[in-house]
């Protein structure tokens, strides 16, 4: 008769100090423990949740501060902030649930100024960033490199949580998201070669680019291999349980074979993410799709609540205030790498894309917020770099400060920057399509239980009659409002920047048709080309929307 192992799974999750050899002795005490834990931050997390609304400040940075004000002697077992566990586990929770809500629409017409910030962007940031902590702070060359990079990673969470307080143009908000999708992956390979470079000694420039090159090749042809492959599973699923127990497998599944094929694992989880939001979604039916992104937005949030958190728990008051000064200097620092990225590059942008309005760039400075993946990537930094533990405490204290401070005062310096100015026409409008696109919804769903045999065709025509009548109203009215005339300069320019945002997905619709067509040989390159020229053009006159 053999003996059953005991359960060590949650040993991953012990906190420095704490003998794995006395938590084996009695496990069970750990695991109730552990839950009961769980329990308080989970409860914690809620009352958070109704003083930040009530206060009307971000979310995160209230978790921040409720982790430092609980002691852990007031939680019935110690828990720590392992970086194993944020990589492997909440890291491919947090990129995915992005990409799967990810509208490729709208990437597509913002990939150009996304691939600068995202690449160039990160690598001059990341070099300014560690020169100046190396004068500044006289830290050794590679740990400044390694703190460079922690450095560029912005929290994404945090910006679009002070973005939805005040209103922002659609396209800067999808540039927002687009760069943090890919900047973790660029980040994640150049800390890669940092760490190779401190265990080899050094390393050439072509090992570098060869590195490189894998990763991203790697990355992306194991993402849209995966990512094919789960909407080849989907068209044969239409159950909502089975498909989030196959998206949970592909995204955690992609990122630890991207581990072990050597690629980034990032950049493969966004593009299976991307793959299985465009695609996947056409081969479920609507009632499925809502209860599938309903968990991903649980998920997402879960995730979240527990990083920022657990980041208040782990920082010791003692150690942020002696490490505030440098902490500070830290973010001037990568405030100025991000200066001399962002302005430049995107003064080259005007060249071959349509440019990015001056404030937009102000708001990509002002938004430099950092978050709780710096801080994973500091723990993970190895154990024989110079500075190590001084350089976990650096960063904790700057991520806390630039959550505290810029998550607090992005609110207010984008409203002050007047972004945009949302008239009540146009709010008019954005609810009477409210009404045509729910509507429409609900009759693909109609058709679907009509198809299936779930639902009588008399209810079906009554409940379908009823849904036209409801978009046929809701047209009237958006008819009525588009031929007015009397509208004042501001609601027109509105009304045209609405416009231009349907010509533009429009145009885009036009240009992948072709694009395709082309690659199957039913187009002349010639014929193609001129059309696609001048659908570019089209799409550089349109207006920022």
């Amino acid at each position: 008769m053999g003996i059953t192992p005991t359960p060590v799974w949650w040993l991953a999750q012990l906190p420095a100090g704490v003998d794995p050899a006395a938590a084996l002795a009695n496990p069970d005490n750990n695991v109730t423990g552990l839950v009961n834990t769980l329990i308080v931050l989970l409860m914690v997390a809620t009352v958070v949740a109704l003083i930040t609304r009530r206060l009307r400040i971000p979310y995160v940075v209230g978790l921040v501060l409720a982790g430092l004000s609980i002691t852990k002697a007031l939680l019935p077992q110690a828990v720590g902030l392992n970086p194993e566990v944020i990589l492997n586990l909440f890291l491919p929770i947090l990129i995915f649930e992005a990409a799967i809500n990810t509208d490729i629409s709208r990437l597509r017409g913002t990939i150009k100024p996304i691939a600068l910030l995202a690449g160039p962007g990160v690598v001059l940031a990341a070099a300014i960033t560690a020169t100046l902590l190396h004068l500044g702070l006289g830290m050794a060359t590679i740990t400044a490199a390694a703190i460079g990079v922690i450095l560029t990673i912005t929290d994404t969470v945090s910006v679009i949580a002070a973005f939805r307080s005040v209103p922002i143009p659609p396209r800067l908000a999808t540039i927002v998201e687009g760069e943090s999708l890919f900047n973790d992956g660029i980040a994640l390979v150049l800390l890669g070669i940092i760490t190779a470079i401190h265990f080899q000694g050094s390393l050439t420039a072509w090992e570098g680019l060869q590195q490189v090159v894998i990763a991203f090749v790697g990355g992306g042809v194991l993402g849209l291999g995966l990512g094919y492959l789960c909407v080849g599973l989907f068209q044969q699923l239409d159950d909502a349980l089975s498909n989030i127990l196959l998206t949970v497998a592909v995204s955690l599944g992609t990122f630890q074979i991207g581990q072990g094929l050597g690629v980034s694992s990032a950049i493969a989880v966004v593009i299976a993410g991307l793959v299985i939001g465009e695609l996947g979604f056409r081969h479920t039916s609507a009632s499925a799709k809502v209860t599938l992104l309903n968990f991903w937005e649980y998920a997402g949030f879960g995730v979240n609540t527990f990083i920022f958190l657990l980041v208040g728990l782990e920082v010791d008051p003692g150690v942020l205030r002696q490490t505030i000064p440098a902490a500070l200097f830290a973010i001037v620092a990568y405030q100025i790498g991000r200066i001399f990225a962002i302005y430049p590059l995107l003064f080259l942008l005007r060249f071959f894309d349509r440019p990015l309005p001056l404030r937009w760039q102000h708001v990509l400075i002002l938004g430099n917020i950092k978050g709780s993946l710096s801080m994973a990537l500091a723990l993970s930094l190895p154990p024989d770099l110079p500075g190590r533990q001084q350089v976990v405490a650096l960063v904790f204290s700057t991520v806390l400060v630039s959550l505290v401070g810029q998550g607090l005062s992005l609110p207010v310096l984008v409203k002050r920057l007047r972004l945009t100015a949302p008239s009540p026409t146009k709010q008019r409008m954005e609810t009477l399509q409210l009404n045509v696109i729910a509507a429409k919804a609900a009759q693909q769903e109609l058709a679907s239980l009509l198809a299936s045999g779930s639902l009588p065709k008399n209810l079906y025509e009554e409940l379908f009659a009823a849904y036209q009548a409801q978009i046929a109203t809701a047209d009237r009215h958006l008819r009525d409002l588009y031929n007015r005339r009397n509208l004042s300069d501001l609601s027109r320019l509105e009304d045209q920047n609405s416009l231009d945002g349907l010509r533009r997905r429009l145009y885009l619709a036009e240009k992948g048709a072709v694009n395709d067509a082309l690659r199957k040989g039913l187009l002349s390159e010639e014929v193609s080309q001129n059309y696609v020229k001048s659908l570019d053009e089209k799409l550089l006159s349109l207006t920022d929307d």
